[in-house]
């Protein structure tokens, strides 16, 4: 015998209308959705990159510190010490010290540019023959130009062809070269009482030695005054 179906229930009915209304609802946005995405992508350049790392550091097309296109601008030479870490200082050249009475004067070529420089500081070489262009240290006495009586003199000193200053800073009555080497003169000054004449100095005299040391040129032993009320003085 053949069961006949039994019908659903008014309530399980309007459940499962319910549910269709809601998948067809369902499918309409997606289908709208998707036809949004596919305009938006026809319409677009931009592109979606995921970055599963920290992003690299953008690099400049110019480097820091490098000078520019068509600069002649040379980097200083840097030096580091050892074991040091971090940026070394950029070095600087190294100059021996001066020799002393330096005045930084122009370099003087033999006997004649020598005299020609004597000359303009005011004074007249007394004889060109007592610059010894073989040695370290040259000298040329000069008495002041235009000296009517022959007084007023100082020895002009320099180190190869280059002009370093004179023996005294105030000239002398009269200075002559005793002796020289490669790297000592030996002056010899006349000296004077205050009574004396210049023609006659009755003090005896001075003699005092100049030498180049370590590049300085010092005095060894006193140079006398250059005038004196009550003792010996070179005027």
């Amino acid at each position: 015998m053949l069961l006949a179906k039994q019908a659903p229930s008014a309530a399980a009915a309007n459940t499962m209308d319910a549910m269709r209304r809601h998948l067809r609802s369902v499918v309409g946005v997606l289908a709208a959705a998707s036809a949004g995405v596919a305009v938006g992508a026809c319409g677009s350049q931009t592109k979606t990159v995921t970055v599963t790392g920290a992003a690299p550091t953008a690099q400049s097309t110019a480097t820091a510190g490098a000078p520019a296109v068509g600069s002649s601008t040379t980097p200083p030479t840097t030096t580091s010490a050892p074991g040091a870490g971090g940026t070394a200082a950029p070095t600087s050249p190294r100059t021996a010290p001066e020799p002393a009475f330096t005045q930084q004067e122009a370099h003087a070529a033999g006997p004649t540019a020598a005299s020609a420089l004597v000359r303009a500081h005011g004074f007249t070489p007394n004889d060109t023959s007592e610059y010894h262009s073989g040695q370290t240290l040259r000298v040329l006495v000069a008495t002041r130009t235009g000296s009517g009586d022959g007084y007023g003199q100082q020895a002009f000193f320099f180190v190869g062809d280059r002009y370093i200053g004179t023996d005294t800073k105030e000239p002398s009555a009269s200075v002559r070269v005793v002796s020289q080497g490669d790297t000592e003169v030996t002056l010899a000054y006349p000296l004077y009482r205050p009574a004396d004449p210049l023609s006659s100095p009755s003090g005896g005299t001075a003699t005092v030695h100049f030498q180049l040391n370590n590049g300085k040129l010092t005095a060894v032993g006193r140079i006398p005054p250059a005038s004196s009320t009550g003792g010996l003085s070179r005027n």
